[in-house]
This record gives C-alpha cells, sequence and structure tokens, in this order.
C-alpha cells in the first residue's frame, strides 16, 4: 500500500466510489485531485464527507491541464471512458485505474466477484448471509477454545452500499470480501476475483457501451484474468453468460434450471426442489415454497447463490440457514403496504425492458404497472406484447413514456389487427412519479397489485433507483 505515497491521482467522478476511493488514497499519503463535472453547489454532501483532507477540487468539468500533474487517473464508474479527458489520458500513456481494481489488487483475503445484467444486487447480499451465517457458526464453535479468536469478517459491497475500500486497511487473511461488479467498473480492470461470478448477459446499458460485443466483453472481463486455482460461476440458461465458458481457467461451477452436465458441479432445480450437485452426488437443498422471494428469476437466484457458496467453499448448512430467512434487498418485489385489498410493490431496481418481464411474471394477480424513468436505448418490443397480454392498466411517466407509450400502442395495432385474444389495457401518461402513483390509486382495486417496475433509468427525476424507490414508498404511504 506504500507504493500510493507520493502518488499524484486524479480522481474522476465525486459519486459513492470516488469519495471512498479519495479518502483512502489519502490516507496512504497519495496528492489527490477530485474532478466531477456538478458544480460545487450541487455537491454539498461530498464536499463536506472530504472537508477534514487535503484534497483539491476541480468541478464544473474535466479540463485536459488537471493530466499535467497526473500520475494515475482513476475513473469512477458513472464516468464514460469516452471523455475527451480519459482519451488524452490514454493517448499520454497514463494508468488508469478504479476503487474496485484498487481493492482486489490489495485485498488480504479471498475475493468473490458477481456481475450480470440482472439478479447481482440479490444473489450478492444472498451469498453475503450464507458467508455471515458461516462465521457467526465458526465463532459459536470457538466460543471457549484457547488462544486469540479469529473473529472472521465477510464483507459486502463494491457496486451495492459501502465501498469496501472503506473496510481494505482492517481486513485480514482469514475474511471474505464478496462484490457486486457493474460493467462500468469492469471495462477498465485488469484483475479478476478469486471467484467470478457471471449470472447472465442480456441487453443493459446499451446507452454507455456501444453494442452488446462490448457490453459483453465488459461483463468476460471478470474471468479474463483469472488464474487456474481460481473458480469462475455461470449461469447456464443464459446464453450470453454461457457463451462465456471457454475463458474459464479454473474450475467451472454453474447454475440453472436444468442439471449440470455429467462430471461438473453446480446447482439445478427439479419437482419443486433446489440441488446442489457435487462429485456426482445430489444433495437436496430446500423447496420451492422455502424461499421467501417472488419469481422465476429469484429462484435463479437462489440457485446462483448456492452454486457460488459452492465454489468459495461454504458450509452447506450455513448455507441453507441463510438462503431460508433471507427476505430480499430493498426496491426488489417489495411489498410496500397493503391499501384497500390491493398490494403495492416497489421494484425500483427494474431498469430494463427484460426485468420489468421478469416482474410481471412474478404475479398471477391483475396489475397496475408503472412505467418510465429514462430510456437506455433497448428494445421495448417484447415488454410491450407481454403488457398487452398480462396487465390491466399502465401509468406512464417520465422522458421516456412516449417512445414506451409507442411501442404499447403499436403492439395493440398488431393484436388488434391478427385479431388476437387480448386484455383491454388502459394506458395513462402523466410527468412524475407522485403523479403516477396517485393515478394508480384511481385505478386500483381489491385484488389487484400496483407494481413499480419501471423499465428506464431512475436519472431523469431522481439520482439513483434507490430515491426514486424511496419516494414511490413515501407516496404510497401517504395515500388514504
Amino acid at each position: 500500500m506504500d507504493r500510493w505515497n507520493g502518488k499524484r491521482v486524479l480522481v474522476l467522478g465525486a459519486a459513492r466510489q470516488g469519495i471512498a476511493l479519495a479518502r483512502w488514497l489519502v490516507r496512504h499519503g497519495a496528492v489527490v485531485t477530485l474532478s466531477d463535472i456538478r458544480s460545487e453547489d450541487a455537491l454539498p454532501e461530498a464536499r463536506s464527507a472530504l472537508a477534514d483532507l487535503p484534497i483539491r477540487w476541480a468541478l464544473g468539468g474535466h479540463p485536459l491541464e488537471l493530466l499535467d500533474t497526473t500520475d494515475i487517473v482513476c475513473v469512477s464508474g458513472g464516468v464514460p471512458l469516452e471523455i475527451p479527458i480519459v482519451q488524452e489520458a490514454r493517448r499520454r500513456g497514463l494508468p488508469l485505474s478504479n476503487d474496485t481494481q484498487i481493492f482486489v489488487e490489495l485485498a488480504p483475503c479471498k475475493t468473490i466477484g458477481i456481475t450480470g445484467s440482472a439478479g447481482k444486487t440479490t444473489t450478492t447480499a444472498l451469498v453475503g448471509q450464507m458467508a455471515r451465517a458461516a462465521f457467526q457458526k465458526d465463532r459459536v464453535a470457538e466460543a471457549g477454545t484457547p488462544g486469540p479468536p479469529s473473529h472472521a469478517s465477510a464483507y459486502v459491497g463494491g457496486n451495492i452500499g459501502d465501498p469496501l475500500l472503506n473496510h481494505l486497511d482492517s481486513m485480514r487473511p482469514s475474511d471474505l470480501a464478496i462484490m457486486e461488479i457493474s460493467s462500468f467498473q469492469l471495462e477498465q480492470m485488469t484483475i479478476s476475483p478469486n471467484v467470478a461470478a457471471v449470472l447472465n448477459i442480456t441487453p443493459n446499458h446499451l446507452d454507455r457501451h456501444s453494442n452488446m460485443a462490448a457490453y459483453t466483453a465488459a461483463k468476460a472481463r471478470l474471468l479474463d484474468f483469472q488464474r487456474s486455482e481460481d473458480s469462475a460461476v455461470l449461469g447456464r440458461d443464459d446464453p450470453g453468460a454461457w457463451d462465456l465458458r471457454g475463458k474459464v481457467k479454473g474450475k467451472l461451477n454453474s447454475f440453472g434450471f436444468s442439471k449440470p452436465q455429467s462430471g461438473s458441479d453446480g446447482t439445478f432445480y427439479e419437482d419443486g426442489m433446489l440441488y446442489l450437485l457435487e462429485r456426482g452426488v445430489e444433495i437436496p437443498l430446500l423447496r420451492r415454497e422455502q424461499i421467501s422471494l417472488r419469481g422465476d428469476h429469484n429462484l435463479l437466484n437462489a440457485l446462483a447463490a448456492f452454486a457460488v457458496g459452492q465454489a468459495a467453499g461454504l458450509p452447506l448448512d450455513a448455507m441453507l440457514i441463510a438462503a431460508e430467512g433471507f427476505e430480499g434487498v430493498a426496491h426488489r418485489l417489495q411489498l410496500v403496504r397493503m391499501l384497500h385489498g390491493a398490494a403495492w410493490v416497489d421494484d425500483s431496481i427494474a431498469t430494463t425492458p427484460e426485468r420489468v418481464m421478469a416482474a410481471i411474471r412474478s404475479f398471477d394477480e391483475p396489475l397496475v404497472l408503472l412505467l418510465g424513468g429514462r430510456d437506455k436505448k433497448l428494445p421495448w418490443g417484447d415488454l410491450a406484447r407481454l403488457v398487452c397480454q398480462r396487465v390491466d392498466h399502465v401509468v406512464l411517466f417520465g422522458e421516456a413514456a412516449p417512445k414506451i407509450e409507442q411501442a404499447l400502442r403499436a403492439e395493440q395495432a398488431v393484436q388488434a389487427d391478427s385479431r388476437a385474444a387480448t386484455r383491454p389495457l388502459s394506458i395513462d401518461t402523466v410527468s412524475r412519479m407522485q403523479q403516477a402513483v396517485v393515478r394508480a390509486a384511481e385505478l386500483a382495486q381489491a385484488g389487484d397489485v400496483v407494481l413499480l417496475a419501471p423499465g428506464g433509468t431512475s436519472f431523469d427525476e431522481f439520482k439513483d433507483f434507490e430515491e426514486r424507490g424511496d419516494q414511490y414508498r413515501s407516496c404510497v404511504q401517504a395515500l388514504s
């Protein structure tokens, strides 16, 4: 860690990752400049969080002259690599890094990295709960044993929660670090975790990545730098993830609904039971009803978590305890309240049409669906088809509302021309989230599910999907 002493580091992006990185770098002797395109007035929290540190601020843009006094450029996940200052840094031969790269380079313990177009937060959180259950079991078994306790800990973070750099200095070899890693972080990384899991690769973030090939290449970097002693976990049922198996350098574990091929370890689902396959032995885990999360996509997330735990060597009994007690993650098909017989559900994390489709398929009840946000240049046709087949009312909001309405109207016309049997679908358009909740309350009846599953990002009205989900919850709680 001493190699940072005296290094002149330019950190681009003053959000959560950039703040954590700047703090850690200063603590280790680096001379840090933190640059953001936003003005000082837009960054009161960031400025306050770092007020006690000798950090140079460059706000309102990324002037190229910052590179004249820079040894290394650290690019936060939300900052595109195509902006002029990053391109100029590359032209000058300045090395690029980010908080995740630095963490994996320096972590003293085993690391698990989990990525995917959908499900990575839930899977990461569940694996973290499994690891904590394992370490708690070790502490109980260790009680009364002579000598100092090990007190091994599981750290969960990365693209979710607390950046793990905040805890790096106190980590020990006996610990375990479990990271959610996004394509934005991966596209500049040159190191891989000890256990690398790619859950699925479906169209996402094409507003950032130029095409699916570039997006897939970014996800594949999670595997690219593994060694023969490392492990990879891939989703068998997703072509995008499964097509990466030729890149695996160490042991391959997999998960999916069908059984793994003979001789390979992993998880599968059969006749209502989740199974672990290990060295040819089928081990029953839990029945489907013992997992509280709705939807087939969450069943896959549970199968993925068991496969990751298997690859990481977590004890089976701890994994079972954690999975049965796991109640999910905020803003992921989370019940907000029951009101006048209707269930109000928050799935603000659904920022792609495909994730909305998974959410819709999780319910048999009549649906009032809230769609909108900012478009990510993804196709809406398949979702429009499912909505026309399955949803009673749609309330559109945000920047993407006109584009989504166009897709829905086009699908309605196609079905009318083909005389396909379809349910009546009402479509309302409003400007903002609060108005969408009010209109949904007017439409909802007893027995309905009112589902916020926007399909677009939150950045047209909110700073992130969590703030959007929080406002939805507040608006719903205010209804009477």
